[in-house]
């Protein structure tokens, strides 16, 4: 016979054993009853059917019968709802229900009493620690009295607990057994309730609806394979292509310069700093007159840049390619944009030009833009000098007839197909003759030599102003100001179809008797005109930099001894306003007119404040713009 002790530490030690496997069963079965009970309450969710909106898809053209169809659905899902909310009461009561409460009350209970079990036990523990350090030698009687009876308590606290932590463990064994089925014969008894009372409710009706539902089903699936095999074989065929077609700038398609619309991808340089600046890619398009920007994930595009009258160029920036800018009618907005290829670049920069005219707003505005570009490609030839113009060219003078009242066509104007002149280059002949003996270097700034001719030393005006040459043509009349305006429209359009955008500085010196183009560098006159040859001048209505003159000559080469009257005009840009230019000729005209009546003279010089040499003081001096000008070489125009 075992002796108690020995018997009491045996079941000890197979408690302790028996404790681990317990805990690790609740662990489990804890954790297998919270996944049962979210798969059942998934199955609970799915019986609750709500009423469906029938939606109004962004692309739901064409599905009108699918509609027509769930509508028919709905009815019938109607009549399957109350079916249904029965079945999702039952399986709450029956199903969900039990398992909820064995997991709040069962298996909270046994984590409850094991951290309660645990608590005493590290009670026990500290006291037994505590009494094991009594002292040998010096016995306190009270102080062994007082742990002994703390280890007592906390053991019998310890006994107390484990007991009850013990059978609630024991129990669960049989619990968990109910539970596990509970929910399971609830499910079963609800299905089969609700099976019972589907097939009453449920009548044959239905089975002709569901057959040409099904029906609709396939045809539909048979659509879909059709379209699909449609859209295999055109994503082969387009993907047969060669890799030319992918890369940039390898356009093989003609440019399309009568456009009136155009979309497509453009790199806008946005300012980040004062001198730094960003580059976004963007997608552009023209919409009427105006220029629209669809920015990355919106709906639709809003408004950058009312394109009516503006003015568009090529340039260069930061050593990009394929660059244009875009300047609103004022010149106060303006935008510089890169496209991907030349093809892009050009067809960008003539949409702008042609929308820019308001050839959108004619009855027939490609029949309009065609013959515009056929005129702009025939009047850009550029020639190297003012020379006579060869036997076949537009008589710039000939149907030189106008309806008084009546706005003046571009055809009155300027004939088509006149050459245009971008740069004033002189003859080497002529460049001699004035660095030579015979020749005399004009000073800008009004300084006269002891050599000067009389006719200087009689001037009582002289102004300079920076100014660009932009180009000149032929024109039909010379007393319309209309005609200025068109040459400015014709040289522009010509420089930006043919990328002409580089210009030189020069000084426009004004005196009382000509004006006269000079040479920053070298202080040649390129051209000089009497001033009584400037029939006509003025500056640009919307962009205040730009001017122009009308100068007349005479044309003998039909061998008549007057010859007949010839007109160019003449467009410049200035760093300062184009009126202050014209102020300063048709003050200059008013002195010559002056010159012939002393008295007029007299009072005209009465009149205006006088320099100290006795000259007319028209404007403040240029600073950087004649002093500069020298450096000035190639420069970038902004019309």
């Amino acid at each position: 016979m075992l002796s108690q002790d020995l018997y009491l530490q045996l079941v000890l030690q197979q408690t302790r054993s028996l404790l681990s496997v317990f805990e690790e069963d609740a662990g489990m079965l804890t954790t297998y009853t919270n996944q049962l009970l979210q798969s059942l309450q998934r199955v609970f969710g799915a019986q609750v059917l709500n009423e469906t909106q029938t939606d109004n898809f962004a692309l739901g053209k064409g599905d009108e019968e699918v509609i027509t169809t769930l509508q028919s659905f709905a009815k019938t899902v109607g009549e399957l709802n109350s079916l249904h909310s029965e079945l999702a009461n039952q399986m709450a009561d029956s199903m969900v229900f039990p398992l909820i409460q064995f997991r709040e009350k069962d298996l909270t209970e046994i984590s409850t009493l094991k951290e309660i079990f645990g608590i005493a036990t590290d009670e026990h523990e500290a006291a037994m620690v505590k009494y094991s350090r009594l002292p040998k030698k010096r016995e306190n009687e009270k102080l062994k009295s007082d742990m002994v009876k703390e280890v007592a308590y906390t053991r019998r606290k310890q006994h107390q607990a484990s007991l009850q932590y013990y059978c609630a463990l024991n129990a669960l064994q049989y619990r968990k057994r109910v539970a596990m089925l509970e929910p399971m014969l609830g499910y079963t008894q609800a299905q089969i309730s609700f099976f019972k009372k589907g097939i009453e409710l449920v009548s044959k009706k239905m089975d002709c609806f569901l057959a040409s539902v099904s029906t609709m089903t396939q045809n539909i699936q048979a659509q879909l394979d059709a379209e699909a095999e449609t859209m295999r074989m055109a994503q082969r065929e387009l993907l047969s292509v060669e890799d030319t077609v992918y890369m940039p700038d390898k356009d093989t398609e003609p440019v399309n310069r009568t456009l009136i619309q155009k979309a497509g991808y453009l790199n806008i340089r946005n300012k980040t700093g004062l001198v730094t600046t960003a580059w976004d890619r963007l997608y552009f398009f023209t919409q009427g007159g105006n220029l629209m920007c669809q920015p990355r994930g919106a709906v639709a595009g809003g408004m950058v840049l009312d394109l009516d009258n503006s003015s568009v160029m090529a340039v260069e920036c930061e050593d990009r390619r394929y660059c244009f800018q875009i300047t609103s009618p004022s010149g106060k907005t303006s935008m510089i944009l890169q496209a991907e290829s030349k093809r892009e670049y050009e067809e960008w920069i003539c949409t702008v030009n042609n929308i820019s005219r308001q050839i959108y707003l004619t009855d027939n505005p490609e029949a309009v833009a065609i013959r515009l570009n056929q005129t702009a490609i025939q009047a850009v030839t550029p020639i190297t000098s003012f020379e006579k113009r060869p036997e076949g060219s537009p008589n710039p003078d000939s149907d030189n007839v106008y309806v008084t009242g009546a706005a003046p066509e571009p055809e009155d104007l300027i004939a088509p197909g006149t050459p245009i002149q971008f740069d004033i280059m002189l003859p080497a002949s002529e460049f001699l003759d004035q660095n030579r003996a015979g020749g005399r270097r004009t000073n800008p700034f009004g300084e006269t030599d002891d050599d000067c001719s009389t006719e200087s030393d009689d001037s009582l005006l002289q102004q300079v102003f920076a100014v660009r040459f932009l180009g000149s043509m032929a024109v039909r009349c010379g007393n319309n100001q209309e005609v200025i305006y068109e040459a400015m429209r014709q040289v522009l359009a010509a420089r930006a179809i043919h990328n002409i955008f580089k210009t030189t500085e020069s000084h426009l010196m004004v005196t009382s008797s000509s004006l006269s183009l000079i040479d920053p560098q070298t202080q040649v006159t390129r051209i000089s005109f009497q001033l009584r040859e400037v029939c006509q001048f003025a500056a640009h209505q919307e962009n205040g930099r730009l001017m122009g003159f009308v100068v007349e000559g005479r044309d003998w080469s039909d061998g008549d001894e007057e010859g007949e009257p010839s007109f160019s005009a003449f467009v410049f840009e200035s760093n300062t306003e184009g009126e202050k230019i014209c102020y300063t000729i048709s003050l200059a005209k008013d002195i010559t007119e002056a010159k012939k009546d002393p008295e007029a003279l007299a009072q005209l010089m009465k009149n205006m404040p006088l320099t100290n040499d006795g000259k007319f003081l028209l404007l403040e001096p240029e600073e950087g713009d004649t002093t500069n000008g020298a450096g000035q070489e190639d420069l970038e125009s902004e019309a």
